[in-house]
């Protein structure tokens, strides 16, 4: 190689990086040899690739909580904006609330025409009781009988619990199979004919022998539905002395109602 301006003509000097172990490696080799990767910037079509993959419930909450959630994650108080992914299948209240209106419906119709005529399953009124569907029959006939007394609907729901247990101690004294929870269970249900003159009756107040009528009829007809509800197989032969006492509760409720 000539210097220019010196006319000295210098030997060229070629250096092996080959002969230098590891400068010059395989891998490097490879690596140049190799083709480029195409990234969504080199594609044909100009697209780019997005990334792929899932983000958590948790970062993505964090990512949109705005202001006032990035103010709290980052004092401590990111527990309070989190939610609880597992129960994702939610309950139907009522059946969390053990309600089944298509059998309250069915034990309404067995007490209303408790009679063998119409072939009602009368026995599942006390093979399977209930407490929310009595309790709406026991308020309704509370608020039937309100007419500004409101010291009533407490009144005749703790008359439902007390005489419900009168009944119960009776007829497991005279040896019948019934618990508590059936016989509070029947006693709300049987309410239900009162419930119906009750709301009859007024239309039928200027006939005041007419409307004591109605109320009478309705507590027979709650007195006979209950008797025939209770008097399981064991007291069929001492129905009266079963009968008796629902006769006298019933009456109770209608004088709550009738003032008398």
């Amino acid at each position: 190689m000539d210097y220019p301006g010196t006319g000295v003509k210098q030997s060229e000097v070629s250096i092996d990086l080959n002969s230098v172990d590891g400068f010059y490696s395989s891998d490097f080799q490879s690596f140049e040899n190799s083709a480029p990767s195409m990234t969504g910037y080199d594609a044909p079509n100009g697209s780019i690739s997005s990334p792929t993959g899932q983000i958590s419930a948790q970062a993505y909450r964090r990512t949109n909580a705005g202001a006032a959630g990035k103010f709290m994650e980052n004092n401590g108080f990111g527990w309070l904006l989190e939610v609880n992914e597992e129960d994702n299948d939610q309950i139907p209240l009522l059946e969390e609330l053990d309600i089944d209106l298509t059998d309250i419906y069915y034990k309404i119709r067995c007490v209303l025409l408790p009679l063998p005529y119409f072939r009602m399953k009368l026995n599942i009124v006390r093979e399977s009781p209930d407490f929310w569907g009595p309790l709406a029959v026991v308020l309704a006939f509370a608020i039937l009988s309100l007419y500004g007394q409101f010291g009533v609907v407490s009144w005749i729901i703790t008359m439902w619990f007390c005489g419900g247990f009168m009944v119960y101690f009776i007829a497991r004294a005279l040896g019948g199979d019934v618990g508590y929870s059936q016989v509070l269970g029947i006693v709300g249900y049987c309410l239900i004919p009162l419930v119906v003159t009750s709301l009859v009756s007024p239309l039928f107040s200027s006939y005041r022998l007419l409307s004591n009528a109605l109320g009478m009829f309705g507590t027979v007809w709650s007195v006979y539905s209950a008797g025939t509800l209770l008097c399981v197989d064991e007291l069929q032969a001492k129905k009266p002395l079963v009968v008796y006492p629902v006769f006298l509760l019933y009456i109770y409720f209608y004088s709550l109602y009738s003032g008398v």
